[in-house]
């Protein structure tokens, strides 16, 4: 009996350092970056044509560039953000502040770190072609809503988008004389904005810019009076509270991370002709290492 205590210990302690190992590695999104561990980073975005442009350019950066392998985590804003501020993932470059995320930052406000815009100069409204003789959201009479059978075409619900034309409809008594939000998703707003455009019907969905639809087609945005969708905004790069300590090559890079509109539109065109997402990321990334490389010092 004396002899086999010792074996029993020695079984013991190598469970008790197994799990301690463990327990160190887990931060809530990915492996630490210390003592040689994998480099893995999750990164969230919502579907959004342009958010899909930068979250693979950022993605193809850090793979490439910094070794690490990275998940892709499509969800919708809410999700997001919760997955950014209870650490299941690592970073987003796809927070639209002050307006469309402002319920969701100031939700979780102190539970993520925010790194600043990534890209200035965006926009979000009710667009429609510049062939229909309306200019204004308080221009949205029986006229034209029975010209579009009085819907709005929408994107997910949930989204900030939604949410604040969901307040547009109520300020500017648009439910009340029976106009109705139709949720879909930004793929289904785009292709029927498309049909539309081509037999040159009228149709009001939601927008923003930058958007690949602008580029394709003379589109414009109604004016909002009452400032509801609010002034231009910014795109900002949100990362989980500790990633600057476990990976912080990763950190330098997503701070630094920054382009223009004209230089989103490049990636999310090449993916409207057809190019894949991580093809498209790729070519631009090529196309564009002086840029790439400022990021990366």
């Amino acid at each position: 009996m004396k002899k086999t205590k010792p074996m029993v210990f020695a079984a013991m302690l190598a469970v008790l350092v197994l799990l301690a190992g463990c327990a160190s590695g887990n931060n809530g999104g990915s492996e630490s970056q210390g003592g040689g561990a994998n480099k893995t980073l999750k990164l969230a975005y919502v579907a959004w044509d342009s958010e899909i442009a930068s979250t693979n350019v950022v993605k193809e950066v850090l793979e490439t560039k910094l070794g690490y392998k990275v998940e892709m985590l499509q969800v919708d804003a809410g999700p997001m953000w919760t997955g950014i501020s209870d650490g299941s993932a690592d970073a987003m470059v796809a927070a639209w502040l002050p307006t469309t995320h402002e319920s969701y930052a100031t939700e979780m406000e102190g539970k993520f770190e925010d790194l600043g815009p990534n890209l200035n100069g965006t926009k979000l409204g009710l667009v429609v072609p510049a062939y229909m003789d309306v200019t204004s959201i308080e221009d949205l009479n029986d006229e034209v809503g029975a010209a579009v059978d009085h819907t709005i075409i929408g994107i997910e619900p949930g989204a900030g988008l939604m949410m604040k034309t969901e307040e547009v409809m109520e300020k500017y008594s648009l439910s009340d004389n029976g106009w109705t939000l139709l949720e879909s998703s930004s793929a289904a707003m785009a292709k029927a904005l498309q049909d539309a455009y081509n037999k040159q019907e009228p149709i009001i969905v939601t927008g923003w810019t930058p958007h690949w639809k602008f580029a394709n087609m003379d589109l414009k945005y109604l004016e909002d009076p009452q400032l509801i969708y609010g002034q231009d905004e910014q795109i900002h790069t949100i990362t989980r509270t500790g990633l600057q300590e476990d990976h912080p090559e990763a950190y330098a890079f997503l701070d630094a991370f920054n382009w223009t509109p004209d230089d989103m539109a490049e990636v999310m065109l090449e993916i409207v002709d057809g190019a894949e997402p991580e093809a498209a990321a790729k070519a631009w990334v090529e196309a564009n290492a002086d840029k790439v490389d400022a990021w990366l010092q």
